[in-house]
């Protein structure tokens, strides 16, 4: 078992690069069981012939669901126990198939300091082997200063107010 370090708004600074995640080579089968578990049972995503023949796509595709949850699970690890994952945008660009490997990445863009936390803003993204973009994404981390409260749960956004102040 694994013991999670919990981040500070402190220990975060503008360029910062997360540590990738990739997830190996997506099978058919990772992609039924996906299929089960969010009960999207169409067949572009596990029928290779219908898929193939019928809709035209260069293979079963990897359903976007199953990209959002990696994204938001990357976010997730990286906030640590001390953070929330307040907001991403998600934008579907294009296709990956089964038999790709994914490679979840992030950088921090912006931090801004309101009164209860801070506020880290990211872009992060999925790309294939072949270094293509399919999923470009935006989001916003709330972590807690390193002498001030913990995050409440559940969580309560900022007042629009202090993000407009925030912003420098």
């Amino acid at each position: 078992m694994t013991t999670q370090v919990k981040r500070f708004f402190e220990d975060v600074a503008v360029g910062d690069v997360l540590a990738p995640f990739q997830t190996g080579r997506l099978t058919v089968a990772h992609l039924v069981r996906w299929c089960g578990a969010s009960e999207n049972w169409h067949r572009i995503h596990y029928d290779t012939p219908f898929a193939v023949d019928h809709d035209k796509l260069p293979g079963p595709l990897i359903n976007g669901s199953l990209k959002q949850q990696f994204l938001a699970k990357f976010l997730r690890d990286w906030a640590t126990p001390g953070g929330w994952v307040w907001r991403l945008k998600i934008e579907f660009r294009a296709m990956n198939v089964a038999g790709e490997a994914l490679t979840i990445w992030g950088e921090v863009t912006g931090l801004r300091h309101l009164p209860q936390f801070g506020l880290v803003d990211l872009r992060l993204g999925i790309r294939n082997e072949a270094a293509v973009e399919s999923a470009p994404s935006l989001a916003n981390v709330a972590l807690p200063y390193r002498n001030g409260r913990p995050l409440p749960y559940p969580f309560i956004p900022p007042d629009p107010a202090d993000l407009n102040e925030a912003r420098s």
